[in-house]
């Protein structure tokens, strides 16, 4: 059975629960990868904390090339990643978690693709993409993965929601409170500074992904201020829970 992928986001830096963990050194094209490869629910996962195991990596210097490719190289099929979001609506509140169906890219100085003309990758189900490729996104994050980890969250009684619009700026300043009624009137729900290109590299992959959304603070000009501070605390208060429910899902995987 493939090993299950898992992404830590801001205050989730190990895995609770892990069994046998081992240190695993990842060579890519784009540079070497540490993981924890080890079993949890009875499952092969490989973890890995997306800004460093002392939050030492900013969003915009995050590695995400190397990240994916890595999870691809170790034959990882599904990929359950985790983020703190600020809330764009009243109703998505602190301490919330939610599972975002589509995402508006308002970043900037990032590379996006996988695909700048040279690249070739061969798949699991045995096709070929090289070159210049274009993927569709219709769906950005895996359906059937989210259903998953929805069900288990209602079945924990988790204050959780299925879809969302996820805006993702460059970072690593907080947005403004203009930026922010912007991104409400264009649709937006929630607002972090991670998630492209992240979910865009696992779907030219092919692989299996779907994030979730810890609600930390309401965004910019919803609240008198907003500080990292209180990200990482809300944050801490629900990683008991989230760690649960990612063992949860992994075992019902």
């Amino acid at each position: 059975m493939a090993p299950i992928g898992i992404i830590g986001g801001s205050g989730f830096y190990k895995l609770v629960g892990i069994k046998n963990p081992q240190r695993v050194y990842v060579d890519t094209p784009f540079g070497a990868v540490v993981m924890t490869r080890g079993i949890l629910a009875k499952k092969e996962v490989v973890f890995l904390p997306r800004h460093g195991e002392g939050h030492t990596i900013p969003p915009h210097r995050i590695n995400y090339h190397a990240n994916a490719y890595a999870m691809y190289k170790l034959g990882v099929e599904k990929v359950i990643a985790t983020s703190a979001v600020g809330s764009i609506r009243d109703d998505l509140r602190p301490g919330d978690f939610v599972l975002p169906d589509q995402i508006i890219d308002f970043t900037k100085n990032r590379k996006y693709t996988f695909f700048d003309g040279d690249f070739s990758i061969r798949l699991r189900n045995g096709e070929v993409r090289r070159g210049v490729y274009h993927v569709d996104v219709t769906e950005p994050y895996c359906r059937e993965l989210r259903e998953i980890i929805y069900e288990v969250g209602k079945e924990m009684s988790i204050a959780i929601h299925f879809g969302g619009t996820y805006v993702c700026t460059e970072g690593p300043r907080f947005e403004t409170p203009a930026e922010i009624r912007f991104f409400k009137i264009i649709g937006g729900d929630i607002v972090g500074m991670t998630n492209s290109p992240e979910v865009f590299l696992f779907k030219e992959l092919d692989i299996c992904y779907a994030l979730i959304c810890v609600v930390t603070n309401y965004a910019a000009g919803m609240q008198k201020r907003i500080t990292q501070e209180e990200v990482l605390e809300v944050f801490k208060e629900r990683s008991e829970i989230l760690a649960e429910l990612i063992k949860r899902v992994v075992a019902r995987l």
